[in-house]
């Protein structure tokens, strides 16, 4: 009898995820760390909630980006030296495709907190686009045959690969933000040639004289519609600029001083939000239906303090909500900027917050995740842990969270069999 029901709760299971919603690019559907997914666990360990864990080679920071069955990450073997895109069936976590894409001669070293594979994948229908920096950009179907592949794109990015890729209409988009060279870029998805070319024009003098640190950035570009037109809001350093995702033309941009800049942005009430990035952060609100410089007329409000250097803020009705690299939460009322509270959650953060099921989930560097309830008043629902370190932001989907660590994939959900 209990074979039997064991059997039917591997079924259902199985039911339940091949009709899920999917999670193809960072951050989820919208790219702004929401999910439909419903009935997720609470809490989990390394014995309780876990339906299967496997191991991953190499090293990688790319989250999990999941189309129907497949999940596909990417990963860096041999220090960065062969560089690959891997399917993982999400019902058995077995490896369905493993295939080298890129053979750097001299990949370079990598910041402490990055990898050569931390861009992560984005899929459409039977398409999966992966990116490794100046290491190399490649198109895959999901049968794991390589399509088209380029390293036309060559910039220094000096700490390793960052930002991963966003399709419009026909084109996948890249920022490019070197030492060296920056530049936002738009392929077109089916060939992997260049369409447009837009190099960034609001880049401080003395950045750009060497007086000033270098002008680098790892940011994801985020797609919005803005009273029925699409803009592509791009952050590099010392600007964040609304370009025409069509043809590169500029919309409007907002000047600030930062550099080596890595949160998404995210919308919400009208206003973006973004972080300045090093080396003294600032958080800034910036209303997004100007033209040409924006500067001096459309910030709604910044902070100075607990400002995040690499996790991406998170909206949630009126609120937002930010956690700090030092791991220190906040909840603003997001058109005033007003503080509703803040908390010191201890540890180190870099994955990104996700809301999902009513709750918000903050993932440290340690492997553990905090999860809270959204409000103007702090509550702690759980905290978990999970073996080894967490730099890849989560994804959620259906009743299931798919976590990576350095070294695992682990499917996380009330769905695990017992015993």
């Amino acid at each position: 009898m209990l074979r039997s029901l064991l059997m039917l709760s591997v079924v259902v299971f199985r039911m339940q995820c091949l009709e899920a919603a999917d999670w193809p690019q960072f951050r989820g559907p919208g790219g702004q760390g929401h999910s439909d997914a419903r009935n997720l666990p609470l809490t989990w360990s390394e014995t309780e909630n876990i339906v299967w864990k496997v191991p991953i080679a190499g090293l990688g920071w790319s989250s999990p980006s999941i189309q129907g069955q497949q999940i596909w990450l990417t990963t860096a073997i041999d220090d960065g030296k062969s560089l690959h895109a891997i399917a993982i069936d999400r019902i058995n976590g077995r490896t369905l495709h493993d295939v080298e894409v890129f053979r750097p001669e001299n990949p370079g070293s990598v910041h402490k907190k990055n990898s050569h594979a931390s861009p992560t994948p984005l899929i459409e229908d039977n398409r999966v686009y992966v990116h490794f920096g100046a290491h190399g950009t490649a198109c895959l179907t999901t049968d794991g045959e390589i399509v088209w592949k380029t390293q036309e794109l060559k910039y220094n990015h000096r700490h390793g690969p960052g930002g991963s890729p966003v399709i419009f209409e026909d084109l996948l988009i890249l920022n490019c933000d070197g030492s060296d060279i920056q530049f936002v870029v738009a392929l077109d998805k089916t060939t992997g040639e260049i369409r447009w070319k837009k190099k960034r024009e609001h880049i401080g003098a003395d950045r750009l004289s060497g007086k000033a640190s270098v002008p680098m950035a790892y940011t994801t570009p985020l797609l919005v519609d803005i009273k029925g037109v699409t803009q592509l809001l791009s952050i590099g350093a010392d600007s964040i600029v609304a370009y025409n995702p069509k043809n590169g033309d500029e919309y409007w941009w907002f000047r600030f001083d930062g550099y080596s800049n890595v949160p998404r942005p995210v919308v919400a009430k009208g206003l973006v939000f973004l972080s300045s990035g090093y080396d003294r952060p600032e958080f800034y609100a910036v209303r997004i239906d100007g033209s040409g410089d924006v500067t001096a007329s459309h910030l709604a409000w910044n902070m100075k303090k607990a400002t995040p250097l690499n996790p991406s803020p998170l909206a949630v009705g009126d609120e937002l909500y930010l956690v700090s690299d030092n791991g220190i939460a906040t909840c603003l009322d997001a058109v005033t900027g007003e503080q509703h509270w803040q908390e010191r959650l201890g540890g180190n953060f870099t994955a990104s917050p996700t809301f999902a099921d009513g709750r918000i989930y903050l993932l440290d560097e340690d492997g553990t995740c905090t999860v809270i309830s959204p409000g103007r008043t702090f509550e702690s629902l759980a905290v978990n842990k999970l073996d080894g370190r967490t730099l890849a932001t989560p994804a959620f989907v259906d009743e299931t969270i798919f976590l990576r660590t350095d070294t695992h994939l682990y499917c996380v959900s009330k769905q695990a069999s017992p015993g």
